[in-house]
């Protein structure tokens, strides 16, 4: 691939360019609003110019709901020998160009795994993707060329490509993305008129739980509209769940003791069934969940204080696999939970202390 068009320069749009042009990929970058593109080629994503003929691929980075209106324009014109999108929503923008009667073997769907809470080309940045699921819904009228240009830009943004049928693909992301949205979403709503005082007791939990929610309104509307039955159908698994744990909980306040052993059966019911369901995360890169220790560090809010703790793990010959930090409430202080392998777990917390930090047990 030497030349790209990206027709949309927000988040994911202008992240795809700015890997593709560390790479070496002209590319060529268009938004409804010129402001946008001009920004995105600022950031060195491109140009805001247009191509003077066909580029090798064209990107369609539009929200859902245009995504087949840009396609088709794109298409029309013969902007690019081959076209993909990256809406998170695959089923419906194919069928609504079979409906208009376009040749479709130079267009494949796909839908990177990836994004952030905040929005537009200045969130955008060129390791978006690494690491992370590419999903590519190809079909048996796909032209083996363009696939292997959606491949190549996959390998740009060093992404691992994955191939789905596009409704099943619509299925799982409804279950792994957009349900979970409107459930965090939920969560944090019942925090909007809270008590001052219950919210300042918020902690790493809620924090966890309501994260996703900070995401733009806008967006996740043209997302949910894409694929309300999906989503519809897990809610109403979700609201019975909740039916039962309510019931549960009511039987809990009972003075019979009967209905109280039955609450409480219900309640670890659930539980265990999250339990279930979480070890069934991915774990890192992809590779099935492992279990790590936590070793938990004091630190003051001061520069540096990572930094050293890192440079203090490196020393010790401890690969940290994941970090949390959980702040304190009204103080200059946290918490740094460094997850290593449970082997190491001694051999760091006795470097740390050596070093003259203070570890929590």
């Amino acid at each position: 691939m030497r030349t790209a068009l990206v027709l949309g320069t927000g988040l994911i749009g202008t992240s795809a360019a700015l890997a593709l042009s560390r790479r070496g990929v002209a590319v060529h970058l268009a938004d409804h609003d010129p402001e946008q593109a001009r920004t995105a080629a600022a950031l060195g994503a491109g140009t805001d110019e247009a191509p003077d003929g066909p580029v090798d691929l064209a990107v369609v980075a539009a929200p859902p709901a245009h995504v087949a209106d840009v396609l088709a324009d794109a298409m029309e014109r013969g902007l690019a020998r081959g076209y993909l999108d990256v809406a998170s929503v695959k089923g419906g923008p194919r069928r609504e160009l079979e409906a208009r009667g376009l040749e479709l073997t130079s267009y494949i769907g796909t839908h990177p795994m990836s994004g952030r809470e905040r929005s537009g080309p200045l969130a955008a940045t060129a390791d978006l993707f690494e690491g992370r699921p590419w999903v590519l819904t190809p079909t048996r009228d796909t032209d083996t060329e363009v696939l292997n240009l959606a491949l190549e830009l996959v390998s740009h943004c060093r992404a691992v490509p994955v191939v789905m049928d596009a409704d099943a693909h619509d299925r799982a992301v409804a279950l792994v993305s957009h349900m979970p949205h409107l459930v965090s979403s939920m969560v944090a709503a019942r925090l909007e008129h809270a008590e001052e005082a219950a919210v300042r007791l918020c902690g790493q939990g809620i924090r966890d739980v309501t994260r996703i929610a900070a995401s733009d309104p806008r967006m996740w509307i043209d997302i949910l509209s894409a694929n309300p039955g999906p989503v519809a159908d897990l809610l109403t698994d979700v609201a019975a769940d909740l039916e039962e744990t309510v019931r549960a909980l009511r039987a809990l306040q009972s003075s019979d003791e009967d209905k109280r052993r039955e609450g409480s059966t219900g309640i670890e019911g659930v539980l265990r069934r999250g339990n279930a369901g979480q070890v069934r995360v991915p774990g890192k890169h992809g590779s099935a969940p492992r279990v790590y220790e936590t070793v938990a560090v004091l630190i003051d809010d001061q520069p540096g204080q990572l930094a050293r703790i890192f440079a203090d793990a490196d020393r010790a010959g401890v690969n940290i696999e994941d970090v949390r930090i959980e702040h304190a409430t009204g103080q200059q202080a946290g918490l740094v939970q460094l997850m290593v392998e449970p082997r190491t777990a001694p051999v760091l917390t006795a470097a740390l202390r050596e070093r003259g930090w203070a570890i929590r047990q």
